[in-house]
């Protein structure tokens, strides 16, 4: 009989699984039961005294009557009712015709041969019908097991089973037949239409046992069908040893087929392995002319995993046409384009660099239309510390000039310095309270703005003040200094006592300036943590503010995943320097020996970090005329220049002027004595700005610089380097003194594992 749906997982009624041996005794024990009651049957109605006998045999057949009787009443379904009151009449026929044959022997006068003879015959017809055993339904899992030894002379032929007759017993057959499924049995398989393979069925195990756990393939195997289209499922109410099987090969590719085309997409392109979304579920999505945004959702016990470059590959998309966004925790945003949303962006206005209540302002798009915001200060946590990294063509000194503009309007002083001579931000040039020109400029800048904040640390003690507001009674600086890479990146041509002291100065900044109203903004082509001195304090400061990711090469990119940067999980690929095309069109063009056609720059595009999530976003437009940026130079001059009060001012101007010339001598390679006392403690092994970090290792940069001062006392062997650096694990020291001498440091001195400074 065909059916149409599984059934539920409840208790389903079916045949009691025991062993042959078992049945044995219970047949037994009842044909030994009707052997007594034959005895008594034959002599205790000739006793008249025997009235508790009697009574007995009364109240035997009228329980047994009652019984009969109330499952005949009982609310059950049809079926069952019928299955429990056939049930009850087999239990209830040995005592009520026993019952029956002692009335008559006791009320019939006289004794007749018959009465005798009733007793015997009745326990004999029960006997070889055990009703009562056969009552419980059980069905022997083993054949019947004497207690005789079996010899080859005695030992019965094998029996040859019947094919199977129904469809049915086929699949019990297949089942019975397979290695895997041991002494469990399928019964009540039902099929679910009679044209499909497709059937259902309960297995059973030995009492006292469970059903074995199979694996996809092992299910798939007995059967014959395709892997995954066979399961085993728990019954809701029942143990381990009774399970529902379900073999559904043509249902659920029907039901595949008349599945949403979205979900179709998302199961079989995404969700797989390698995928880009692999063990991910999709929990909404919604169309849009020229976007298909997913909601996707890690199960609980992972972290949301989306690849943007496998997802491309999955739907054959250009990368650029993939954007993610995600929480980082359980949820994210898959966006599928058909075109680049943001081939075209407006330019700014005073609106959109107007500074919300939550302290943020519209940098730029997104490519769903939303603004993308990033905070110029959190009124929650104080300054804020951000990071902006970008090649040359990137955007990134248009990205850089919008938020000088916005600090401007929003009355923020900027102090600002460009490592590249000013090259980097000439609009900024006379437009802002500060801005310093070249590489002993801004180190100035950076030292006298630390010594802005030493000024303000020193107010705020004395007033007993433990935050900053804006206003009272100091306006929000916000250091901005760009090409820091020049100074600060392992391969910098600065002397390395230059270096030491600008890396204090950033660490001295990341210290104080939060509370002190001082915000610091590292901008650079390609720059890592390590660059920057304090990395773990960089990196838990940066949550807080904006890191601005645009267009760098993919090493880069995996620098800031293992900082710590991006989010764990989320990989975004690098900005492409042009906007695509279409897919494969440099491939293309490559195979046909043709040049590639190249859309246009993608100038300002980004991957805005803040908090722990990442989404993708364009720069306002702005345009350049006569090498400047006329639209972003009237707009920041829309509003006067903030300034530091009096007091500040002279602060910062008399420290700026000592740095400048500090900095210039070292610069020239001068060991000026005593000339940064303030600062000595920056100038030495690197260690002492690391003294509060959770790590016990410098970072990379600290570890190259302590290489080269115990290499100036001459050539020393890589080993004795590494005695003299107990607190840095060998391998790193390895690889420092690798990097070393591929960026041409260091040379070998000759012998073996030894090396010296190159001239």
């Amino acid at each position: 009989m065909a059916v149409t749906e599984t059934p539920d997982l409840a208790v389903t009624d079916g045949p009691r699984l025991v062993s042959a041996r078992s049945i044995h005794r219970r047949r037994r024990l009842e044909q030994a039961v009707y052997a007594a009651a034959a005895l008594g049957i034959s002599i205790a109605p000739h006793n008249p005294d025997l009235w508790p006998i009697h009574l007995g045999a009364a109240g035997l057949a009228a329980a047994s009557l009652s019984r009969l009787l109330g499952k005949r009443d009982s609310d059950e379904d049809s079926t069952r009712r019928s299955l429990n009151s056939l049930q009850a009449a087999q239990r209830a026929l040995p005592w009520l015709t026993s019952a029956g044959i002692y009335l008559t022997n006791l009320c019939h006068p006289g004794t007749p041969w018959w009465e005798y003879a009733a007793g015997p015959a009745w326990a004999l017809v029960m006997g070889l019908t055990t009703p009562i055993t056969h009552s419980l339904n059980m069905r022997a899992l083993l054949p019947h097991i004497t207690d005789e030894p079996l010899t080859l002379e005695t030992a019965p032929a094998p029996l040859e089973q019947a094919p199977p007759a129904t469809y049915g017993e086929y699949r019990a057959h297949q089942w019975a037949n397979a290695r895997a499924t041991g002494t469990t049995l399928l019964t009540s398989v039902c099929q679910y239409e009679s044209n499909a393979p497709d059937f259902w069925g309960i297995v059973v195990a030995e009492a006292g046992d469970t059903v074995p756990a199979l694996n996809p393939t092992t299910l798939a195997g007995i059967f014959d069908l395709p892997v995954g289209t066979v399961q085993l499922q728990l019954i809701q109410g029942s143990g381990p040893g009774r399970q529902l099987l379900t073999a559904r090969p043509t249902l659920d590719t029907q039901a595949q087929a008349q599945q949403d085309p979205i979900h179709r997409l998302f199961t079989e392109k995404l969700a797989r392995a390698n995928g880009g979304a692999a063990g991910m579920h999709l929990t909404g999505y919604k169309t849009e002319p020229n976007r298909i945004a997913l909601r996707v959702t890690a199960p609980d016990d992972q972290f949301i995993q989306l690849n943007q470059k496998q997802i491309a590959r999955s739907l054959k998309k250009d990368p650029s046409l993939i954007m993610i966004e995600t929480d980082g925790m359980g949820d994210g945003v898959v966006s599928i384009y058909k075109q680049h949303p943001l081939l075209t962006v407006r330019e700014a206005t005073v609106e959109d660099l107007t500074m919300d209540a939550d302290g943020t302002i519209a940098i730029g798009l997104r490519p769903d239309g939303r603004q993308a915001r990033v905070p110029l200060y959190d009124p929650a946590m104080g300054a804020v510390t951000d990071l902006y990294v970008g090649a040359p063509g990137a955007g990134k000194s248009v990205t850089l000039l919008t938020l000088l503009v916005a600090e401007r309007i929003n009355g923020i002083v900027s102090i600002v310095a460009d490592a590249q001579d000013g090259m980097s931000l000439p609009e900024a040039d006379g437009r802002v309270y500060h801005f310093g020109k070249g590489i002993a400029a801004t180190a100035a800048t950076l030292a006298a703005s630390n010594d802005l904040g030493k000024y303000r640390e020193k107010i705020s003690a004395a007033n007993g003040w433990g935050s900053f507001e804006i206003g009272s009674p100091w306006s929000l600086a916000n250091d901005t200094l760009d090409e820091l890479n020049r100074i600060l990146s392992a391969d910098s041509t600065v002397p390395r006592a230059f270096r030491k002291w600008v890396t204090g100065l950033v660490g001295d900044n990341q210290s104080t300036g939060r509370k002190l109203g001082k915000g610091i903004r590292f901008a650079a082509q390609s720059i890592h943590l390590a660059d920057l001195g304090d990395k773990d304090r960089i990196r838990a400061n940066a949550k807080n503010g904006t890191t601005w990711l645009g267009r760098t090469n993919s090493s880069t990119t995996q620098h800031m995943a293992s900082d710590g940067v991006l989010p764990p999980g989320v990989y975004p690929e690098p900005i492409p320097r042009y906007f695509k095309q279409g897919t494969g069109n440099d491939i293309d063009a490559a195979f046909h020996g043709k040049e590639a056609k190249h859309g246009p720059i993608t100038a300002g595009m980004a991957n805005i970090i803040q908090g722990g999530s990442v989404f993708l976003a364009r720069t306002w437009f702005a345009r350049k005329e006569n090498k400047t940026y006329p639209g972003l130079i009237a707009l920041m001059e829309s509003a006067p220049v903030p300034r530091l009060t009096p007091e500040e001012d002279r602060v910062f101007q008399e420290a700026y002027a000592k740095w400048l010339a500090h900095a210039e001598a070292l610069l020239a390679g001068e060991d000026e004595e005593g000339g940064s006392t303030e600062y000595s403690s920056y100038q030495g092994d690197g260690r002492d700005m690391l003294a509060d970090d959770e790590d016990d290792q410098p970072p990379t940069g600290t570890i190259k610089d302590r290489i080269l001062d115990l290499l100036a006392d001459g050539p020393t062997a890589l080993k004795d380097i590494r005695r003299q650096m107990p607190d840095v694990a060998p391998g790193s020291v390895n690889n420092a003194m690798t990097e070393l001498r591929e960026a041409g440091h260091v040379q070998p001195a000759g012998n073996r594992g030894v090396y010296q400074l190159t001239n």
